[in-house]
């Protein structure tokens, strides 16, 4: 393994997604990254693909952004909306009470997603994002036509997320790029090293001193909240997801232990109109670990009437 390069180009590493999945690549996509303010001296950015009116909103997981769905993206040549949620990627930290508040990250987002996709047929959110997004449909209703959660209900506890925990509140900086991809393949051994270097490229930067830190803010207590990541528990949404009128469609992954079958029983009990679909091979990180099969998923449920 070797340093980066010193300039990072965030749009420039597509076709690596493209090669190792073996989608056919053409060129860079366009993509731009915009971002807005949602409060005074406090914005929230986003990756916006494609030059038409983004038809989906992406919402990715806690110590992730927006770049965790650039291969899904590819996949399905759509224009799309990838937010970063407030305190990752290029978003500002909310440092206060919201942090960590599904609500209050729901209310910034609806400001980015009325911006720029206020049409679009789905909301895909993951993890967090998921939990992000049922409070979205409740809470701005409009914006939400389809609502698709990635591996994740409202029954996520503490001790179904214990080694993302663990990994989210490690080191808050590294001596060198090799070493914080190396705790990283430490805790996702069937990913490949280069999906991952990719990933942590995306998800990390280097100060002055040389040093390497997350872009994200996740896991790391500060004298405003003192909040961690493990208090993330989500068990008052089950009856705001129940209420949602809109159809949902959550997507398990088989090797996943965020959702279990208690969370799917209760989630066929809260919507016994909608569908659960079970990916093969697939861990928490779906769109990480099985793309084209989220991106073929997706495609079927935001496009069926």
């Amino acid at each position: 393994m070797t340093e980066p390069e010193t300039t990072y180009d965030e749009f420039s590493l597509f076709h690596e997604n493209a090669e190792e999945v073996g989608l056919p690549y053409d060129g860079r996509p366009v993509v731009r990254r915009e971002s807005i303010e949602v409060a005074p001296g406090r914005r929230v950015s986003a990756l916006l693909w494609g030059e038409t009116p983004p038809e989906l909103v992406f919402l990715h997981g806690g110590g992730q952004n927006a770049h965790t769905w650039d291969t899904v993206a590819l996949a399905l040549d759509r224009p799309l909306l990838a937010v970063d949620l407030p305190g990752h990627g290029h978003s500002d930290w909310p440092r206060d009470s919201a942090w960590l508040d599904p609500g209050a990250m729901a209310d910034d987002v609806a400001k980015v997603v009325e911006r720029f996709a206020p049409d679009a047929r789905a909301v895909v959110g993951m993890s967090l994002g998921g939990a992000t997004s049922i409070a979205l449909a409740a809470r701005h209703p409009h914006l939400v036509r389809r609502l698709l959660l990635v591996d994740i209900t409202p029954g996520v506890t503490s001790d179904k997320t214990t080694d993302i925990a663990a990994f989210l509140s490690g080191p808050e900086s590294f001596a060198t790029f090799d070493e914080i991809l190396e705790r990283t393949i430490q805790f996702n051994p069937t990913r490949s090293e280069s999906s991952l270097r990719r990933g942590v490229l995306h998800n990390s930067v280097q100060l002055p001193d040389g040093t390497w830190t997350w872009r994200h803010q996740i896991g790391r207590p500060t004298a405003d909240t003192g909040l961690h990541v493990e208090r993330a528990e989500f068990g008052a949404l089950w009856d705001v997801l129940q209420a949602i009128p809109v159809p949902v469609l959550l997507a398990r992954g088989s090797r996943s232990p965020v959702v279990d079958d208690d969370d799917v029983a209760e989630f066929r009990r809260r919507r016994p109109d909608d569908s659960v679909i079970v990916v093969e091979d697939a861990g928490h990180s779906i769109q990480g670990d099985q793309p084209l099969e989220l991106a073929s998923i997706i495609r079927d449920f935001a496009w069926t009437e």
